[in-house]
Parts: structure tokens; C-alpha cells; sequence
């Protein structure tokens, strides 16, 4: 009979962790419908190593080499057909090849990883997207995470998650060191907390630290398993009397505890998968998991959900859990019910069909509905009452995903135009300039707004813009900042009809970029995790039309930690209407003296400030002779050279340019 494809067996050699739990169950169940199928295939692996005893796939064994070395150079030598990889890595020169890469964390959590570690994957896994007949991988969440880092796009991966059947298959009463922790005098019984340890930051173990006082309060313990001692800092650990590490443990012990267990806490800032909570659920564990990537996909109904980046509202979680034993019984309900969803079996026969044809689209459960977050879509407007009101409504029209709120910020009330008096739109007076104008929204936002979006007034948004950076903040944990592409932006010509930018972003093209990191965004359309901005504002002293407002925002956000995105996926038309905008004079001073200012702040870089001058001053100067009509380059000249005449004299005050009388038809 013949042997139609290989697995790559390296994994037999590495030490058990989830990816490696993922083959192997994968491998299993594979072996299981080949031999039910009349069916062969191959398991490849190093020489010397222990492989199990298989129905339907033979074993070869060979090569000298080991790792990376032995999967590079010996595998391609031992198999020269189709290969099946199940554990993130695979050969680089070889096409005819399915590879699981079972998520992106190498590049959305790097300081998880040693700098060997983040070299070979960032080096490999982008080869193995572009050469291998089929990227898959064990989440949706995962694949759109994928697609952003990798020469991929989302529909094209084929996602064939993990299974619970293992987990059904451990027996509690093998336990042998779990029943003795239980039973310890230190322990006694007490209602705890069970987490899974690692040492990578992020799993995010040191939310466990932060509330085990409070939860200590509550006569709570935490067992965190396997990992060692050091996840946790000596004096984490010294503070945390009811925080215990009995280190490694068997799976019988491990479903010992799962089903004694107060609950799973998994409060992970990503993951791919996230298996535990599954294994959870197989034992009637409740699960406490974190609310971003992959987390939600996998959980649906099935468990209570929060940031990991509040440890306040996991300590609420538990004290629920902790005073209704009715709640404990209906999560595990819930989870047993989500089972079928995640099956080993069904897993190896969607890469048995890839194995036979590599472009198969086999059908998967959609990812369930998520509850979007909170969003307050913000416009800060002044003198362009029919512009603001015509993009106002196409955007409360026209989203998928309908903010909570949009609030109009102004100067004064008639500035809203049509809006006043809507139920839908909150309009706000407040002091001049767009950067006092979005701190008066800021002031304002309705409690429990989670994400702020800035749009400018004459900015056209596509349909999928908030949906867009929904997703993306609750894939990402780690960005703070975002900002789309713009189709067409018309502020440096003669601006753009609304009817031509809503036939744009009604179809728009189709682009040859995914992702950018970092990249400060573009004021016209930009969004921004409420909680990551706290105190901080836009800075006032960038008057009127605020040039450069948004990178000093952007900037300042970026000090306190977090990632600051551009996604092609988001996509708009800044029409860039002339009416209302900053006369050239001060719109030419402001080019010279904020990004000084900002040089000055820390909020740019010396080069990003030479770029800034160099081709402002170039174009205004070249420009000035023959300027286009619809900019006043004389005016932006004279303001440059005002601009640089105070900077000689020492003098660093960019609301100056609020005092600058334009003059000429531009005024």
C-alpha cells in the first residue's frame, strides 16, 4: 500500500509541553482513522528515539544530527514527500509541506523568549509561510494574529484546534503527591485557586502574586503547578503566605486538582490555544480566563472573563464563584457542553484531507460571538457644521460594529450642525484647538468605555473600522495604539468630495501590506485602549489645528509600555476639506517650532525632526513660487521663517502660532 505522506517526528525527542501534547494526541488520532481508512502513512524521527507503537504509520528512524540541525538537513534527506509538521517549525527549503504554527507569540510577546529563540522563528516561520503548500493552526484568533506577522492572509490558513479527549482519559485516582498537598496541614482542605506555572511573561503568573492578598482575605489558596520556583519572585513569594508551588505533577494528579478546584485562573496576554482551559472543562472545572486573543474563542459561555490586566475584577470573580456553588455548576455544565467543539479526532482528519490535498477548505465551527467592547467614537470639530454632520452620520449609519457612544466636541454648539439634538450623538463645548477639544471628550467618556477612537471631521470611515480595531485590541493584548490605512487623503491637494471617498471606501483595492510595527498614528483615524491612556492627554501647547498632536500623543503612551500598530484591514478616506482649516502663517510656524518642542519633550527623535524640517521648509520654499491653490505655501514660508527666527532667540512657544495675524486671501 502506499505511503502517501510523512510526519515530522522531532517532537518525539522534545519535552512535553502543549505543542508537543498537540502531536502527539494529533499523531494518535491520526494513526486511529489511517488504520480505520485501510490507510499508510510515515512518522519520521531522530535517531534514538523512543516513538510509540503505531497502527498505520511506519517508523523511520535516521540521522546523525539533532533539533533544528536534524529537521533541516536529515528529515528532507529521510522523506522527499509530502511532509506533515505539527509543532511550529519544519524544513525551510522543502514546499510540499503542511506546517501548524500554533500561534504568533514570537512576535506579539517577544520578551517571553530568549534572543536565539526569537532569531530562528522570525527567521523561519515567515520562509515556511511563503514555501509550504499550507499554513494551519489551533485558533481563528491565532490565524488573523498569524496573517498580521506572516505573508499570509487569514482565510488562507486552516485552523484545526486542540482536542479534549486526553484529559477525559487521566484517572484521579492514580493521584499520589496531589491528594498529599491537599491534604497538608498548610493546606487543609481550603477552597483554592489552580493555575498552570511557566516562567514565560506571557503567561502573566505575576497577576496571581498581586491578588493573592485579597484573595487570602477570602480564605482562598493558590496551587500553582509545574513551572518551579521560579515564576515567582522571592518577595512575591514571601508576600504571598497562601501561594503554593508543589512544582511538576502528573496529568492524574493534574485531574485530581482540576476537579477539586475552586477554579482554573488562566490570565494569559496570549496564546494560541490556550489547552488547560479545555482540560478544565473535561475534569467540570470552572474556568476564570483572561478576556483577549484566542481566550474567548475557546471559552464562549463557558467561563467568567477579564482583563489580565486587572487583577481587581479576578478577585471578583472568584469571590462569585466562591459564594454560589449554583454558578460552579452551571460554568462546568457549560464547558462539558463546549467539548465537542474540540476533538482530536476531528483535528486529524482535517490534516489527513490537507495530507491528500494541501488546499482543501474544510469546514470549521465558526468562532463564537464575543462581546465587543466598549467603544466611544470621538470627533472634534470647528466652522464645518455640514461636513461634520454628513460623516457623523455616515459613520452611525454604516459601522458593523455600532459605537456605545459618539460624541461631537466643539466650540461652539452650532458647530454640530444637524447633530444638536440627536439621541445618538453627545455634543460638547469646550475650550479652542483639537488637542483641548479631544481632552474635553477624553473628560467625558461614559463609564465603562474600553476603547477611544479619534476620527477627524472630515474622515469617511469604511464600514469595518471599529469591528477592525475591536478585534485587533482584543487579539492584542499588548497594543495600546492604532490607526488603519487611508485609501486617499486629500490635505495636500484640493480635497476630496464626500460622494467620491464613500465610493472608495464602499470598494476599496486590495493591499500588498498587512501589518506595521511600531507606527505612530495618524490623527484623522486612530484608537487607543482607554485604560493604557489614564492620566495622559494631549498636550495644549500644540494649538489650533494641533499640528503633530497625535505622534506626541502616541509618544507619550509608548513610554508607559505597549505597542502602537498600523493595520491595512481598517481602511478610510481623509477628504481633507479646506473650510476651517489653519491659515498658512501659523500652520508654517507650527511646522518648525512643535516638532522642536517635541525634540525637546522626548516625544521625537532628533532624525524624525531633521525629516520634518527638511521637507517641510523644501516644499514650502519650492513651492512658493507657483503654489498650488488650495495652499497657501507663501504664508507656510513666512511662518517657517517666524518659526525659526524665535528659535534663535531662544524663544520655544508653540501657541504662538494662535497669535500669528494671516494675511492675504488666505486669511
Amino acid at each position: 500500500m502506499t505511503e502517501t505522506f510523512a510526519v515530522n517526528g522531532r517532537f518525539m525527542a522534545q519535552a512535553m509541553t502543549g505543542v508537543q501534547r498537540y502531536a502527539h494526541n494529533v499523531v494518535a488520532a491520526l494513526d486511529e482513522s489511517l488504520a480505520a481508512g485501510g490507510q499508510r502513512a510515515v512518522l519520521v524521527a531522530p535517531q534514538d528515539t523512543d516513538t510509540p507503537a503505531l497502527q498505520a504509520l511506519d517508523t523511520i528512524r535516521g540521522g546523525r544530527l539533532k533539533g533544528h540541525a536534524w529537521e533541516q538537513i536529515e528529515l528532507p534527506r529521510l522523506w522527499g514527500g509530502r511532509l506533515l509538521n505539527l509543532c511550529n517549525t519544519a524544513p525551510a527549503m522543502k514546499g510540499d509541506q503542511i506546517v501548524c504554527i500554533h500561534d504568533a507569540n514570537v512576535f506579539t510577546a517577544p520578551e517571553s523568549y530568549s534572543r536565539g529563540f526569537r532569531a530562528a522563528y522570525t527567521t523561519l516561520q515567515p520562509l515556511l509561510a511563503r514555501r509550504s503548500a499550507r499554513i494551519a493552526t489551533v485558533s481563528h484568533a491565532s490565524a488573523r494574529q498569524l496573517a498580521r506577522h506572516l505573508p499570509l492572509r487569514a482565510a488562507e490558513i486552516a485552523v484545526l484546534p486542540n482536542g479534549h479527549e486526553h484529559a477525559l482519559a487521566w484517572d484521579p485516582a492514580k493521584a499520589d503527591r496531589a491528594r498529599a498537598l491537599l491534604a497538608a496541614p498548610e493546606v487543609n482542605e481550603r477552597p483554592f485557586v489552580l493555575a498552570l506555572g511557566s516562567q514565560a511573561r506571557h503567561k502573566n503568573l505575576a497577576l496571581l502574586a498581586t491578588i493573592a492578598p485579597a484573595l487570602a482575605e477570602l480564605g482562598v489558596d493558590i496551587i500553582v503547578v509545574g513551572g518551579g520556583s521560579g515564576i515567582f519572585a522571592p518577595e512575591e513569594r514571601a508576600q504571598a503566605a497562601n501561594l503554593k508551588l508543589p512544582g511538576r505533577v502528573s496529568d492524574d494528579d493534574l485531574a485530581f486538582l482540576l476537579e477539586r478546584a475552586l477554579c482554573l485562573a488562566f490570565p494569559s496576554w496570549t496564546e494560541g490555544f490556550g489547552l488547560p482551559i479545555v482540560e478544565a472543562m473535561a475534569r467540570g472545572c470552572p474556568v476564570v480566563s483572561s478576556n483577549c486573543a484566542s481566550m474567548p474563542e475557546v471559552c464562549g459561555d463557558a467561563a467568567l472573563l477579564a482583563s489580565p490586566a486587572d487583577p481587581e475584577a479576578w478577585v471578583e470573580h472568584v469571590r462569585t464563584l466562591l459564594g454560589s456553588a449554583a454558578l460552579r455548576q452551571e460554568l462546568s455544565g457549560r464547558g462539558r457542553e463546549r467539548l465537542p467543539l474540540f476533538s482530536w479526532r476531528s483535528s486529524a482528519e482535517g490534516y489527513l484531507e490537507l495530507a491528500q490535498s494541501p488546499k482543501a477548505h474544510r469546514a470549521t465551527p465558526p468562532a463564537p460571538t464575543i462581546q465587543a467592547p466598549r467603544i466611544a467614537a470621538v470627533i472634534a470639530t470647528r466652522g464645518r457644521p455640514e461636513v461634520v454632520t454628513q460623516t457623523v452620520l455616515h459613520l452611525l449609519a454604516r459601522q458593523s460594529l455600532k459605537p456605545d457612544s459618539v460624541i461631537v466636541s466643539c466650540i461652539d454648539p452650532a458647530d454640530a450642525g444637524e447633530l444638536q439634538g440627536r439621541n445618538d450623538v453627545v455634543v460638547l463645548t469646550g475650550p479652542a484647538g483639537l488637542a483641548a477639544q479631544r481632552n474635553t471628550a477624553l473628560a467625558n467618556l461614559p463609564p465603562g468605555t474600553e476603547i477611544v477612537a479619534f476620527f477627524d471631521d472630515d474622515f469617511v470611515a469604511h464600514e469595518d473600522w471599529l469591528a477592525t480595531a475591536a478585534r485587533t485590541f482584543r487579539d492584542e493584548a499588548s497594543v495600546v495604539a492604532f490607526t488603519g490605512r487611508v485609501l486617499a487623503d486629500g490635505v495636500g491637494g484640493p480635497g476630496i468630495e464626500l460622494a467620491e471617498a464613500m465610493r472608495l471606501v464602499a470598494a476599496p483595492p486590495a493591499s500588498d501590506w498587512s501589518w506595521v510595527e511600531p507606527y505612530s498614528p495618524y490623527g484623522c483615524n486612530m484608537a487607543f485602549r482607554l485604560a493604557s491612556i489614564g492620566d495622559l492627554r494631549f498636550d495644549e501647547r500644540l494649538v489650533l489645528y494641533g499640528w503633530l498632536e497625535d505622534r506626541d500623543f502616541a509618544a507619550g503612551l509608548a513610554r508607559r509600555g505597549g505597542r502602537l500598530v498600523k493595520s491595512a484591514d481598517a481602511i478610510g478616506v481623509h477628504m481633507g476639506v479646506k473650510g476651517g482649516r489653519m491659515a498658512g502663517e501659523r500652520f508654517g510656524y507650527s511646522q518648525i517650532v512643535n516638532p522642536l518642542y517635541m525634540l525637546r519633550k522626548g516625544t521625537m527623535t532628533l532624525g524624525q525632526v531633521a525629516d520634518h524640517l527638511f521637507r517641510n521648509m523644501s516644499a514650502n520654499l519650492g513651492r512658493s513660487l507657483r503654489p498650488e491653490p488650495f495652499i497657501d505655501r507663501r504664508g507656510r514660508l513666512l511662518g517657517n521663517l517666524l518659526g525659526i527666527a524665535d528659535i534663535l532667540r531662544g524663544r520655544m512657544q508653540p501657541e504662538r502660532a494662535a497669535a500669528l495675524q494671516p494675511r492675504g486671501k488666505f486669511r
